[in-house]
């Protein structure tokens, strides 16, 4: 007697991109960095497939006023750039990177979060970041994630 022993492969067609959105306001970095992560691969839907892009989009609102635990780490971490050219790396700590471009800390946390594949980019894409209380995606109707 043969078993039927296959996983089951979802393909592009049948694919449908929600649109969630979540308030970043006293959120734990990282905590809400795997939310988004997962989220974003499409990890959570039964139809996952590793190799296409099942996630959805996720608009984040107030991005800089997550909240960063720990005593030390907004000086511990830094940020490395590099440019390619001699001398030209670029590092910049948690702090000046949260007074500059808040909203930054968090998609570096999300995307350190993705696969290290092709993917990975049309993953980040997904991601909406806004540091006010505003979007322009209200034609979407997104509906507040899940945490």
């Amino acid at each position: 007697m043969k078993t039927a022993n296959h996983c089951y492969q979802s393909k592009p067609a049948e694919f449908q991109h929600q649109w969630f959105v979540v308030d970043a306001t006293d959120k734990v970095l990282g905590r809400l960095a795997t939310r988004i992560a997962t989220v974003l691969m499409g990890k959570h839907k039964p139809t996952y497939t590793p190799h296409h892009d099942t996630g959805d989009f996720v608009i984040v609102l107030n991005a800089g006023a997550v909240k960063i635990t720990g005593n030390r780490k907004k000086d511990d971490v830094v940020y490395h750039n590099y440019s390619g050219y001699p001398s030209g790396l670029r590092e910049t700590t948690m702090r000046s990177m949260l007074e500059r471009h808040p909203e930054r800390v968090l998609e570096a946390a999300v995307q350190r979060m993705l696969p290290k594949n092709a993917l990975a980019k049309r993953m980040l894409t997904k991601l909406k970041l806004y540091v006010g209380d505003s979007h322009p995606h209200q034609a979407q109707m997104p509906e507040p994630l899940p945490l």
